[in-house]
Order: structure tokens, then C-alpha cells, then sequence
């Protein structure tokens, strides 16, 4: 696989990982441990263990393998999440990008702490629910509203964000008792950590 600007990285599909014991834990517990609520978050939240959660890791964070999750759009820009597993600057990158098209912007990364431009929801949801069934990478709706989740920087998320988030959760494994305390958790980290300023250009304007 190759994407302008990854030349260093050895890339590979990672849409077969979505559905492995401890993916969402990895990919999203993170962002639960800073939602400001008593409860201690832990990868049971998402369905999972700590063994699954461990034993995935291994795998995400390969050094010898970048994983890479595209999420296609029809007619419009699409994201790409991209494990970037480099000895010494392991993080997670989000691009933009165009099916058909070698050019790629990355609008934002996570490195522990999240940096870049982000989303707003309606721009998270205006991707989410446009999947282009030509292009390779992920096609359920609820799957791509989850991997684009880490993009939120929107200080004015509707209430329905939440329904919303809960029913993307229960699709993946969450258990019911747990997904809207789940939910919870997200919304409230991102909320903290949102700064989208409704002057700054989107990053799909333009495309």
C-alpha cells in the first residue's frame, strides 16, 4: 500500500483488525480516561479483556507493519487513520484524501495528545454517512462514525450526538449496560478538549 508522504512506513490494510477482540479498547480507551467521571474506564466497556486489548496492541503497534484504515466518501473527501509506528514517534494520523487521488492532507495526529484541525460533528457525520461502495476501506456506518470519532473538535455537539455514538458502540461489541456510560466518557474528553473555531476553514472546504 502506498500513501504520499508514508514512503518510510511499511503500509498494510487494516480493515481485517476492526473486528478482532481488543481493537476499540486500543483505539478508544484512551480517550474514556479523561471523560471527568468516578467510574474507571476498562476495555470491558467495549465488549473485551485486558488480554484481548494486550495481545492487539502487539499487533497495531508493529513496528514491522503501519496498519491503515480507510474510511471512503462519495463525492467528497475521505479519511484515512494511519498507525504510524516509527521507533521513537509512534502515534496515530488522520488524512484527508480524494479515492483516485495521490494527494493526502493530514489534518490532525494523536501522539499521546491530540494535535490538528479536526472535525466538526456535522463534517464527522456528512463523511460517516457517504460511503463510497467503489473505493476500498470501510463501508458500515457505525464503524466509520467510531474511527473518525478521535477528529471531534466541535464545542456544539447536538444532543443526538449521543444516540448516535450509543448505537455505533452497541454495533461493535459494547455491552448495553455500558454504552451509553461509554458514550459518556467520549463525549465528555472530546468536549474538554475541543477548540473548533467556527472562523477557522474547514478542511474539506475546498475539495
Amino acid at each position: 500500500m502506498l500513501i504520499k508522504g508514508y514512503d518510510v512506513g511499511p503500509l498494510v490494510a487494516g480493515e481485517s483488525l476492526l473486528g478482532r477482540p481488543g481493537f476499540w479498547s486500543n483505539y478508544l480507551l484512551a480517550m474514556c480516561s479523561d471523560g471527568g467521571c468516578a467510574e474507571r474506564p476498562v476495555p470491558e466497556w467495549f465488549g473485551e479483556d485486558g488480554a484481548d486489548a494486550d495481545a492487539l496492541s502487539e499487533v497495531l503497534f508493529d513496528p514491522e507493519r503501519w496498519p491503515v484504515f480507510r474510511v471512503p466518501a462519495d463525492d467528497r473527501p475521505g479519511a484515512v487513520v494511519i498507525y504510524r509506528n516509527l521507533y521513537g514517534d509512534y502515534g496515530t494520523d488522520y488524512l484527508l484524501y480524494l479515492p483516485g487521488r495521490s494527494r493526502v492532507e493530514r489534518i490532525a495526529s494523536w501522539d499521546g495528545d491530540f494535535s490538528g484541525t479536526g472535525l466538526t460533528w456535522r463534517e464527522l457525520i456528512r463523511i460517516t454517512d457517504s460511503p463510497s461502495l467503489a473505493a476500498e476501506g470501510v463501508q458500515d456506518t457505525a464503524i466509520r462514525c467510531l474511527l473518525l470519532l478521535p477528529l471531534l473538535t466541535d464545542p456544539d455537539v447536538p444532543e443526538s450526538a449521543s444516540a448516535r455514538l450509543i448505537a455505533a458502540l452497541a454495533v461493535v461489541g459494547a455491552p448495553q449496560d455500558t454504552a451509553s456510560i461509554t458514550a459518556e466518557h467520549l463525549l465528555a474528553h472530546l468536549a474538554r478538549r475541543s477548540r473548533h473555531n467556527p472562523t477557522w476553514a474547514s478542511p474539506l472546504s475546498g475539495s
